[in-house]
């Protein structure tokens, strides 16, 4: 993997964001790989394709690319129309996310990761004000993806402050979490809010108790459910099935990084 994007290939480009997005779609042809199946080349779609850019021949997974001249992803990363977004993530054509980050004055990668699909929920989908009457789109209303709601299991960087992560790892951290995609709706959702407690906490060990904390923000979530307690005991139970988290003694959980 060449962290340096070809800049040749901009020679032709006047337009910025043009330019921007001719190098960047590049690199990711030419440097990125499947983190499903681990299929080395990825394949463009058509341009204008309304789902994805690129998808893998072998296990036909769907990639979206999201990139932009900085170090970091950020909190929020800037989408499309909020409806189409909604539609998309609740529907079987719901691509994976690429987020790129480079620095424009070398060209050069520096963070490059993936979420999974099914990390994707209509809670981190944020609903930007509508444009105004004065706009040319007037009442167009877009959104904005919230990264800081995807758990850290769902953050898999395949080049991390311009380091490039083994391919194996990679594909690992993928394949530990697919458990989810089998999850739907509400308790899709609950395993993805413990998680996000999980990660709250600013240390590797923690404890029941500690979860406990949490108990009034996931009843302003679920109020109609009456055993929050017993709930999250459920999902910690879960995700210790799951490999994610590990039982150090009574009340004492640890946590596991993929």
């Amino acid at each position: 993997m060449d962290l340096n994007f070809d800049t040749y290939l901009a020679i032709n480009y006047k337009n910025k964001s043009q330019i921007a997005r001719v190098l960047s779609e590049n690199w990711v042809k030419k440097n990125s790989y499947c983190p499903s199946c681990g299929e080395i080349h990825l394949n463009e779609f058509e341009n204008n394709k309304p789902v994805a850019d690129f998808y893998c021949k072998s296990c036909l997974e769907q990639y979206e690319l999201k990139s932009k001249n900085a170090i970091r992803v950020g909190k929020k990363v800037v989408d499309g129309a909020y409806s189409t977004m909604i539609e998309r993530i609740n529907s079987n054509e719901n691509p994976n996310f690429f987020f790129l980050t480079y620095d424009k004055s070398k060209w050069k990668v520096n963070n490059f990761l993936i979420i999974p699909k099914h990390y994707f929920t209509s809670d981190i989908i944020i609903k930007r004000n509508p444009l105004s009457q004065n706009a040319r789109r007037a009442g167009w209303t877009g959104c904005n993806i919230d990264i800081t709601k995807i758990p850290e299991n769902g953050r898999i960087f395949l080049v991390k402050n311009s380091k490039i992560i083994p391919k194996e790892k990679v594909q690992n951290k993928w394949k530990g979490t697919e458990f989810l995609r089998k999850k739907k709706g509400e308790s899709k959702g609950w395993i993805l809010d413990v998680m996000n407690c999980v990660d709250t906490i600013q240390k590797e060990t923690f404890t029941l108790k500690e979860m406990y904390t949490f108990e009034k923000f996931l009843k302003e979530k679920y109020p109609k459910n009456n055993h929050i307690k017993d709930k999250i005991r459920q999902q910690l139970q879960f995700l210790r099935d799951k490999g994610l988290i590990e039982f150090k003694s009574r009340g004492t959980y640890k946590k596991i990084k993929l």
